[in-house]
């Protein structure tokens, strides 16, 4: 009898592949650039981690499995869920408008022009929306490609995003700031990036009279045993988050943007923001993620419905609202680095419409700027997630994440 060698291990991927996929990562760290990271990837049941490097870039503790990270934007797949739930229970529909819980948003004016003074505006055409917010086209966003218009410096002016000058404040102050603005565009006509999310976490403390994070514990954190997941991390845990490194845009040294200790994330914060407030670890995520490949169940739980699941996770933008998506990431990949190219956007996260690198159509998922990675594969039922502590001030934890999902599908076999 003749055996044949394969290269294949039970979970769907080689050997040999994942050594490259660790490799490529170790070199990554050993470059200097990527102080430490953690990856997981997961198929058919098995799942594979890698945690290399140390939490500090000048040495320190070593990086482990259960390390915590800050994760920024990705948090939008997680934090729209909740959403998801009070439709599936009726508590809110997709077109209502949402004055009856966010009256600050009621007659909407709309500017003139995109980039025209704040003071020329006719109104809105229509309410806003449920359905506006989740897929993020409400009219209000942040335009990485209109920094210089005055709507976008009163956005940051008005501390409405986390990044900017002044701290965020709690959610009624933030409610009335945002509602003296008028909006960049008509309801549903653009998508544009992040206030949507963060407005999800106010608009279901009010439907529910519950605190976002409370809510989000109680249906979607304890349920799928993310035990480590919150807007921060309790003083116990405190030695398991890395300082947050921003390195300088030309010289590549690091600086500390957010410590751990006495940093952003080491109190309960005044906003708790859908849009990238939440700390997790790689197994809480990928508990999420394998909940949403399994159609909404967890075990024998069923935590959001078949459809819920269906809705979130395909392109919801029609093709003008895609087009010109399409145009803002592929436009500004050297702001991006080539985060974001996937075509389209469900709730709360991408989904590839067109196959422009090694992951197939039908991928969802999405990037933090502090350096994070979460995307879950139908077609391949592949979970994949890094995490490092590097933000994207410069390309280096994007080039780490772009050679991560390629030695990801390098690995993959059937």
């Amino acid at each position: 009898m003749i055996q044949i060698a394969t290269d294949q291990s039970n979970n769907g991927f080689t050997e040999t592949g994942l050594r490259r996929m660790r490799d490529v990562l170790a070199r990554h760290v050993e470059s200097g650039k990527i102080p430490g990271l953690v990856a997981l990837v997961s198929r058919n049941g098995e799942t594979h981690v890698e945690a290399l490097g140390t939490m500090r870039h000048d040495g320190g503790a070593p990086m482990r499995r259960d390390t915590i990270f800050r994760m920024a934007s990705t948090s939008k797949p997680v934090a729209v869920a909740p959403v998801m739930i009070l439709l599936d229970e009726c508590k809110l529909r997709l077109d209502d408008p949402v004055d009856l819980w966010l009256p600050e948003l009621a007659d909407r004016q709309v500017l003139k022009r995109p980039d025209g003074p704040l003071d020329e505006t006719v109104p809105a055409r229509r309410p806003v929306t449920v359905r506006d917010l989740l897929t993020s086209t409400f009219g209000l966003g942040i335009d990485i490609s209109a920094l210089g218009a005055p709507i976008m410096g009163a956005i940051f002016a008005n501390g409405l995003t986390p990044d900017g000058p002044t701290p965020m404040p709690e959610p009624d102050e933030w409610m009335r700031r945002l509602g003296s603005l008028p909006l960049m565009y008509q309801p549903g006509e653009q998508w544009q990036y992040h206030i949507s999310n963060d407005l999800l976490g106010v608009l279901v403390a009010r439907v529910t009279g519950q605190m976002f994070e409370t809510f989000l514990r109680e249906r979607i954190f304890e349920p799928l045993g993310m035990k480590d997941t919150g807007f921060h991390v309790p003083s116990e845990k405190i030695d398991r988050l890395p300082p947050l490194y921003a390195p300088d845009p030309q010289t590549g040294e690091f600086h500390v943007w957010d410590e751990a200790e006495g940093g952003r994330h080491s109190q309960p914060p005044a906003f708790q923001g859908g849009g990238g407030g939440l700390n997790s670890t790689a197994d809480d995520f990928h508990a999420y993620y394998r909940m949403l490949l399994n159609h909404g169940m967890h075990g024998n739980e069923r935590i959001l419905s078949r459809a819920a699941v269906e809705l979130m996770t395909t392109n919801r933008l029609n093709a003008e609202q895609q087009a010109a998506r399409n145009a803002l990431a592929s436009n500004n990949v050297h702001r991006s680095f080539g985060q974001g190219q996937h075509g389209g956007w469900g709730f709360g996260m991408a989904v590839r419409t067109y196959r422009g690198d090694y992951a197939p159509i039908g991928q969802y998922g999405w990037d933090g700027g502090s350096g994070t990675s979460t995307y879950a594969d139908p077609e391949n039922q592949l979970t994949g997630i890094l995490l490092t502590q590097v933000g994207m001030s410069t390309g280096d934890s994007a080039r780490a994440i772009h050679d991560f999902w390629t030695t990801v599908y390098q690995a993959v076999e059937d």
